[in-house]
């Protein structure tokens, strides 16, 4: 197993995942909230809560992409060389 090819696969999925993660977040705090950006934590016209659920969804949003992304590589990586991904 090539750990170099693999690391630098994972590291060029991880930031088209990050793009990826980013356009789907701003899509749906759109849909949600209804504006096209969401509230900054620092920013003095969002509350606590807005800004707390805003960061939650924007979290859960990047995990889930994350994990899509690192599950596929690891099967691709599996048909192609018979072997599972180690870490």
């Amino acid at each position: 197993m090539n750990k170099l090819a693999v690391r630098g696969a994972s590291a060029l999925s991880g930031m088209i995942g990050g793009a990826v993660a980013s356009l789907v977040f701003k899509q749906v705090w759109k849909l949600a909230a209804g504006e096209d950006e969401a509230p900054q934590a620092t920013s003095p016209d969002y509350g606590w809560g807005e800004v707390v659920v805003a960061a939650a969804i924007q979290g859960a949003i990047f995990a889930a992409v994350k994990a899509a992304i690192d599950r596929a590589g690891a099967e691709a990586y599996r048909r192609s060389t018979g072997e599972w991904v180690r870490d």
